[in-house]
């Protein structure tokens, strides 16, 4: 791994990814080959994890070119040395910024959305002007073997590189010196990730988790708040960073909301042909020993040789439960009671920061109460998961849930870095910075500075 760390050095410090016609070039390029190979990707997805066409299509495939193509409208403007305002005292002087490639950058990409967690990161640091070495995750192995081949077959090793394996092969890149490291996963490996880069004092972007709360208070249209947390919920048999991870329900419509959401399960799955399956056999285990089966409130199929949890509802639940000791990351869904929407508020802001909240409201001083009190990464009032879509927004975590932020120019933003400098005329010298230093010049200076 050290050899091809120091060949996409000196690539990019011979200045090959640094014009905005090789990045476009590029970014062209991986657009035309997935979409050549977009049959294939959707396979290896349904491998992994039995995704449908439609879901590997709209949160994977197409969400990618669609990234991509915004990326490419937008990078030349995004590139463009930008001149800020220059304050009085700095007289005949001009001030700019300029965003520089960082260098050469590790990008290491998670089970759950295997393509796209790797070709997202992947469309900034092209955009940005960077090599980059590429690890998906190993879970997902069908996916794995398709990525590493797009790369190997269509861009030199010493621009891009495809490291696969397990886990030490993560640890043996995380020990190299990288100009920024790029980790989507888990808070407890996000933990390890930052303490190797801080060996070398190397940036990072911690794409993390969390348990990511519901808030559906009693002025919530019932229907329409099940079918989207439903949605939100289930997608990818729940396997989503940012899906839903427990409700708070007010207790005047809990069991109206508990139906609603029955029903909207049974439209949305009538048979579980169509529905995700867990990546492998540990987590499974895992997931099935958090289910409390006197506090379920429909019935589950629990299918172990496809590696299968239909959708799980559980109610009467409450912190002390083991479903709430950890972020969930799979189909159950625990629900809990309010009365009060200060208190839920109070309880939240005792916890580690979400890197996404929901909430269901029409009452306008709920919903201004809920965003000015509640720290996370992202969210919604009245929906879920679907921000994450808009490439206007940034997106990314806070405290716990994640260093950094990326999607559209936030991506482009996160793998560069943003160099400042003056030009200053010479034909205007004044000497009141230059010593020596009078009473007369100290007090001219104090009028300037305050």
């Amino acid at each position: 791994m050290e050899k091809i760390l120091k060949i996409q050095r000196t690539y990019f410090n011979e200045g090959h990814t640094r014009s905005l016609t090789f990045r476009i070039e590029q970014l062209r390029k991986l657009k035309q080959i997935i979409k050549e190979h977009e049959q294939t990707i959707i396979d290896a997805l349904h491998k992994d994890l039995h995704k449908t066409t439609f879901e590997s299509y709209i949160t994977e495939v197409g969400y990618v070119l669609n990234s991509i193509s915004y990326t490419i409208k937008n990078l030349k403007k995004w590139m463009r040395q930008k001149r800020v305002k220059t304050p009085l005292y700095l007289l005949s002087t001009k001030s700019y910024i300029i965003c520089e490639p960082k260098g050469t950058v590790l990008i290491i990409g998670p089970y759950n959305y295997p393509f796209q967690l790797i070709m997202e990161p992947l469309i900034g640091a092209i955009a940005a002007g960077n090599t980059a070495i590429l690890k998906p995750s190993e879970y997902a192995i069908h996916t794995e073997t398709v990525i590493q081949q797009l790369i190997y077959d269509n861009f030199n090793k010493d621009y891009l590189y495809v490291a696969t394996g397990d886990k030490y092969v993560s640890q043996q890149l995380l020990d190299l010196k990288f100009d920024h490291i790029f980790f989507t996963g888990s808070t407890r490996v996000g933990q390890i990730v930052y303490e190797k880069a801080s060996k070398h004092l190397t940036p990072v972007t911690l794409e993390l988790g969390g348990k990511s709360p519901v808030i559906v208070d009693e002025t919530a249209n019932l229907k329409v708040t099940a079918n989207r947390i439903v949605f939100g919920k289930f997608l990818n048999a729940g396997q989503t960073c940012i899906a839903p991870d427990y409700v708070y329900v007010h207790r005047r419509v809990k069991d109206q909301f508990i139906e609603a959401l029955k029903q909207a399960i049974k439209r949305m799955y009538p048979n579980n042909d169509t529905f995700g399956h867990i990546i492998n056999d540990q987590h499974f285990i895992r997931l099935t020993k958090l289910i409390e089966h006197d506090k379920l409130v429909n019935e589950p199929l629990i299918d172990k040789k496809r590696r299968l949890i239909s959708p799980t509802l559980m109610s009467n639940v409450n912190w002390e439960d083991n479903i709430m000791q950890e972020e969930i990351f799979g189909p159950i869904l625990p629900i809990l009671v309010y009365d009060d929407i200060d208190q839920v508020i109070r309880l939240l802001q005792t916890k580690d920061k979400p890197l996404a909240l929901y909430l269901f409201s029409n009452h306008k001083k709920t919903q201004e109460k809920v965003l000015t009190n509640l720290s996370f990464g992202g969210g919604a009032i009245n929906d879920t998961i679907m921000h994450v879509s808009n490439p206007h927004l940034p997106f990314g975590g806070v405290g716990n849930s994640g260093i950094g932020a990326y999607h559209g120019y936030a991506s482009f933003e996160v793998f560069s870095h943003k160099k400042s400098f003056i030009k200053r005329g010479t034909k205007l010298d004044l000497p009141i910075v230059y010593p020596p230093y009078t009473k007369r010049k100290e007090k001219l200076i104090k009028k300037l500075l305050k």
